[in-house]
């Protein structure tokens, strides 16, 4: 369907220096990114407005280049600090480390921006495993959590759920098989 037979679809504007920026501004605005993240919103930008205007998506490849390593420079975009917000963001939600460092990936960030972040983590949490694990126990009303006296079978449904949740199967018994919830106290 073209542009003329659907009156409701936007023309996309042409891609210039300036719009790029603004764009960018704009998106940085409302959410945390990484850098990664940023070039691939810009792009999807860039590649629909030389499809509809017939440009080469490698101009505005490199003025988005161009712009992620002015934003990296002026302190605009960190991808330290995202990645240690996010990872303790998370954290708090109850998601394991492999499940962080997945989302982490899928943002784009390096292993190093990672490790780095996970090791605040463990810098400010003992165990920040099991605090997570007793966490998305406590939110998903698991093990000693539940609402309900268990049936049978309950117990396995509660550990399959911690293992795909991405904790070890040791630390899902653990904390599935603890009778009272007062023993599994955070700190």
């Amino acid at each position: 369907m073209t542009n003329s037979q659907n009156p409701r679809q936007k023309i996309p504007k042409k891609v210039t220096a300036q719009y790029l920026e603004n764009s960018a501004l704009y998106y940085l605005s409302r959410f945390a990114t990484s850098s990664e993240n940023l070039r691939r919103v810009m792009m999807r930008k860039v590649v629909k407005s030389a499809r509809h205007h017939d440009a080469d998506p490698d101009e505005g490849k490199v003025l988005v280049d161009a712009m992620i390593e002015r934003f990296l420079r002026s302190g605009l975009l960190d991808d330290g600090g995202y990645a240690r917000a996010r990872a303790a963001s998370l954290h708090q939600r109850g998601n394991s480390t492999r499940i962080i460092r997945g989302k982490l990936k899928q943002k784009g960030l390096d292993t190093e921006a990672i490790e780095f972040a996970l090791a605040a983590l463990r810098d400010d949490d003992e165990n920040p495993e099991r605090t997570a694990a007793i966490r998305f126990a406590r939110r998903r009303r698991l093990g000693p959590f539940a609402t309900r006296k268990p049936e049978d079978g309950q117990r396995e449904k509660h550990l399959a759920a911690m293992a795909r949740a991405g904790f070890s199967y040791d630390l899902a018994r653990r904390i599935i098989d603890t009778e009272d919830e007062d023993d599994l106290q955070l700190i």
